[in-house]
C-alpha cells in the first residue's frame, strides 16, 4: 500500500511537471510565432531570442517527458514506447512522402508542418489508446 502511494505521488508529480513544461513551451512557441507580427514589429534580434527561448523551453519539456517516463511502471513504459514508435514511423514516412508530393508539384498547395504535427499527435493518442486496451 505504501509503495503504491509513493508510485502514485511520483507519477502525479512528474505528470504535473510535464504539463507545466509543455504549457511553457506552447506559450513560448506562440510568442515566437506571433510576436514578430503583433508585439515587436519584426525586430530580428527579439525574434531570434524568442525562437531560442522556444528551443530551450522545448528542451525542458523533453527532459520532463523523460523523467515522466522513467517514473512510470514497466507496462506504462511499454505502452508509451510502442505509441512513440508508431508516431515516429508514421511521422517519418508520411512526412517525407508529403514533402515529396510538394517538391514534385503533385499537390497544388504547400506542404504545411502543422498537418504533420496533427497527424503525429493523433497517431500517438491512438497508439496509447490501443496499448491501454491491449494490455487491460
Amino acid at each position: 500500500m505504501q509503495n503504491s502511494n509513493a508510485y502514485e505521488a511520483k507519477n502525479k508529480s512528474t505528470t504535473l511537471r510535464l504539463g507545466y513544461w509543455t504549457f511553457a513551451w506552447l506559450i513560448s512557441l506562440a510568442v515566437a510565432t506571433f510576436g514578430p507580427f503583433f508585439l515587436w514589429g519584426g525586430n530580428t534580434t527579439v525574434t531570434a531570442l524568442a525562437v531560442f527561448s522556444t528551443l530551450i523551453t522545448g528542451g525542458g519539456m523533453i527532459w520532463a517527458n523523460k523523467r515522466h517516463l522513467e517514473a512510470q511502471d514497466e507496462l506504462q513504459q511499454k505502452i508509451q514506447l510502442e505509441a512513440m514508435a508508431l508516431c515516429l514511423g508514421v511521422g517519418l514516412v508520411v512526412g517525407l512522402t508529403y514533402s515529396l508530393l510538394d517538391i514534385t508539384n503533385l499537390i497544388s498547395f504547400n506542404a504545411e508542418i502543422s498537418y504533420l504535427v496533427i497527424l503525429m499527435s493523433l497517431t500517438y493518442l491512438a497508439g496509447v489508446a490501443l496499448g491501454q486496451a491491449r494490455y487491460k
